[in-house]
């Protein structure tokens, strides 16, 4: 592995004892190497989840949060890894909306930090208090589009790119993976910002469809996700169905993911469940605001709530009972099309959830 050279102002500012442990997220030759031993065949991949997370998931692995906070996640199988118990995980995303879950089971040691919260529903205070207890450690603060543009910059082959991102922001002193330099072409001051090439060891990402050997389907925004299967050592696909090579051949119009990046192929309808799966179906929106009201009040009752959800539950289709089965998935889906103008007359109201206040009802 080469030598880096880091941000040593940033170094010191999180008080990194071991610089060892930044070197994956941005070491190219592993990353190159894991990329020419990728399967370039028509090869069926597809498994389960359980299979999957247990064969490409390892303890230590840097793991990317995909989709966007709530939207398009691969949630369901975050909870397989969260149940089958991997351990001293890295998390990189725009935003680190899931790592949360992660850390309160001991999965997460280490945090490349961006936002983490629910969006209308807020910042993550179980997030804060474990930061300050000491459960996790933050290796580097990254902005959203710096994240981007340092995965954007695996997916081009290039070792990183110039950029005025972070610039003026402390951000920059608190990411060792980031450089201040002189605009190389520019003979007056013009001040950029590094940002490298990152590659993380394995990546999930939730797609609508797929076939068997991996070539995925995304409906809607892709946000970094085109980037990231390309930048990733591992890519897990998981699809809301598995449709014949022909479909996306010539029926899918969007966003694909080729097949030669996946490594593993799960069929796992309502996949991103609690969230929203544009044109499939809505985010649960009581369910996160009980995460955060709720679970977010002590680290005792965040426990509690995730015991129920997560390992009380052993697959998608138990959590769904949970929210309410079939009348949570009508709902759902009248939800979502109404939320992208494809239905009318839709009562979006809900009981709110406080402390108080409970109504037991997720649709």
């Amino acid at each position: 592995m080469a030598k880096y050279l880091y941000n040593q102002e940033a170094v010191a500012n999180l008080k990194l004892s071991d610089m060892s442990v930044l070197d994956r997220l941005v070491d190219f030759e592993s990353a190159r190497a894991a990329h020419l031993k990728k399967e370039h065949a028509k090869k069926d991949k597809r498994m389960s989840l359980a299979e999957a997370v247990s064969t490409f998931v390892q303890d230590g692995d840097v793991i990317t949060d995909a989709g966007f906070s709530y939207v398009r996640t691969p949630h369901q199988a975050f909870n397989e890894v969260i149940r089958q118990g991997k351990k001293n995980l890295q998390m990189i995303g725009a935003p680190n909306t899931n790592q949360s879950f992660f850390i309160s089971y001991g999965c997460v040691a280490y945090s490349h930090n961006s936002y983490s919260g629910a969006e209308m529903r807020g910042i993550d205070r179980s997030y804060d208090r474990m930061l300050k207890a000491g459960r996790v450690k933050i290796l580097s603060e990254w902005s959203h589009g710096g994240v981007a543009q340092g995965f954007k910059a695996a997916q081009l082959g290039t070792p990183g790119v110039f950029s005025k991102q972070m610039l003026a922001s402390d951000i920059v002193r608190y990411n060792p993976y980031l450089k201040v330099m002189q605009h190389p072409l520019r003979g007056d001051h013009d001040p950029v910002v590094f940002v490298p090439a990152l590659y993380p060891d394995v990546a999930i990402i939730h797609c609508h469809a797929a076939d068997k050997y991996g070539n995925a389907y995304i409906y809607g925004p892709a946000v970094n996700d085109l980037a990231v299967a390309a930048a990733t050592r591992k890519l897990i696909i998981t699809a809301e169905e598995i449709v014949p090579e022909n479909d996306i051949r010539y029926n899918k119009k969007g966003s694909i993911i080729p097949f030669f990046y996946a490594d593993a192929v799960v069929e796992l309808p309502f996949g991103a469940v609690p969230g929203n799966m544009p044109g499939y179906y809505y985010w649960s929106r009581q369910w996160w605001e009980k995460l955060m009201r709720f679970g977010g009040a002590s680290d005792e009752n965040m426990k509690s709530f995730l015991d129920e959800w997560i390992m009380g539950t052993k697959d998608q289709f138990e959590f769904i009972d949970k929210l309410g089965g079939a009348k949570w998935i009508a709902e759902a889906r009248r939800q979502t099309k109404a939320a992208e103008g494809d239905n009318e007359d839709i009562d979006f109201s809900y009981e709110e959830y406080t402390l108080k206040h409970d109504s037991g009802l997720y649709y």
